[in-house]
């Protein structure tokens, strides 16, 4: 039976993208108001959860492995149904050690559900939509946030539900909605097939390193940004709801259309923007006294982080199409390289003063806006780098 109109991979993307937001958003605009007030934690322990957190992101490479028992769209759905568990737990175990066991659980779903979520966008997708669709998904994930953060808004101001109920209110629904996309799709077939092998090419270097700074940079961002709303400020739960709530607001608004500006202005343009502008956003982070003021760079650096799509764009046009599973998984275990690391080391450095944690992120954003200089105007298979810090020469086949 062919497939209906609806049944494209691009709608499936997108469905999945709300099932792991569910969960996901869930998780992450409870957990700090969670860990302060059921399991007490300073800046060390939340510190520790994170680097767990990041730990599955470390081994994403193993994706490629698992890739020769099952089909990667199957993968897909059994890694959001991890994430929708790990989710729908972690109410009912409020200790250290509680969190620490359903932070790695949920942590191994969204991972590996990121990973291949990445591989099969880029198989799917053509050069031409890829950054309008892959804009499109973010703004998905924004649609469906507003969702979460609306709920969480409510529950707190108006019905007084406990952590548990929200919870499994959160996973609950990404189990459910995964279920739902298993047995409405077909399963879709890679026009190329993929090396199930990993494998790491000297071409892709730039790649590499745009990946792992993204990842040591947005820690200082999912871990600490947060944090300071709620340590600093003492944002209650509401708070972040509704602080959320203008998030996603401005990311469903603009997402859709930062992804069309990426291939219109092109990734080195995007990213050289991008890296400029979290170098002051971070720097403001240092000395921000308001909480007002707070709020307000959070939003400002999530719409920021919104232009990594170039990244992945990037890659799209240098890689070898058969390259494009194997090194998804290879590049979020660079990603994560320093994610296990940085949590730890920076919640110590935490306790010294938060302020030498942003800054530290300002020289990780001047980092990545030399390596974006390196980016040529027209990447693509053969021409991958500019050599010299800002452009001035002639792209180098490498």
């Amino acid at each position: 039976m062919p497939p209906k109109p609806w049944q494209t991979p691009k709608n499936l993307l997108i469905l999945m993208t709300v099932a792991m937001t569910f969960a996901f958003a869930s998780w992450t605009a409870l957990l700090n108001n969670f860990v302060v007030e059921r399991a007490y934690f300073t800046g060390k322990e939340i510190g520790l959860l994170q680097s767990i957190r990041e730990i599955p992101g470390f081994l994403a490479f193993t994706a490629v492995f698992v890739l020769l028992l099952i089909k990667e769209q199957v993968f897909a759905y059994l890694s959001l149904a991890v994430l929708g568990v790990g989710v729908a737990i972690s109410g009912y175990l409020p200790s250290a050690v509680g969190l620490y066991l359903t932070t790695f659980l949920m942590s191994v779903g969204f991972h590996y559900y990121e990973t291949i979520k990445q591989s099969l966008s880029l198989q799917w997708l053509s050069l031409d939509e890829a950054p309008a669709v892959l804009g499109k998904l973010i703004a998905a994930s924004s649609a469906a946030s507003l969702i979460v953060f609306g709920f969480l808004w409510i529950s707190q101001r108006y019905l007084g539900l406990d952590y548990k109920v929200i919870y499994l209110a959160g996973g609950g629904s990404c189990l459910i909605l995964t279920l739902v996309v298993w047995f409405a799709f077909p399963r879709f077939v890679s026009k190329t097939p993929q090396r199930k092998h990993l494998l790491i090419r000297k071409r892709y270097w730039l790649y590499y390193a745009l990946t792992f700074m993204s990842g040591a940079r947005r820690q200082i961002f999912m871990v600490f940004a947060g944090f300071l709303m709620v340590e600093k400020f003492a944002y209650t739960v509401s708070d972040i709801a509704a602080l959320f709530l203008i998030n996603h607001l401005f990311n469903w608004v603009f997402a859709s259309r930062i992804g069309v500006i990426v291939g219109k202005v092109g990734e080195r343009r995007a990213l050289i923007f991008e890296y400029c502008g979290l170098f002051c956003v971070f720097t403001a982070y240092a000395f921000v006294s308001s909480a007002n003021w707070a709020g307000a760079l959070y939003v400002i650096d999530h719409l920021f982080f919104s232009l990594a799509i170039a990244i992945k764009t990037y890659f799209q046009k240098i890689a070898d199409p058969a390259d494009i599973a194997s090194t998804a998984g290879v590049a979020f275990t660079i990603n994560h390289i320093a994610a296990v690391v940085i949590p730890v080391l920076f919640g110590l450095i935490w306790l010294i003063s938060p302020m030498w944690v942003f800054l530290a992120g300002s020289a990780m954003a001047l980092i990545s806006l030399i390596l974006a200089l390196n980016i040529p105007l027209s990447p693509r298979a053969g021409y991958e780098v500019v050599w010299g810090y800002f452009g001035f020469r002639k792209e180098t086949k490498t």
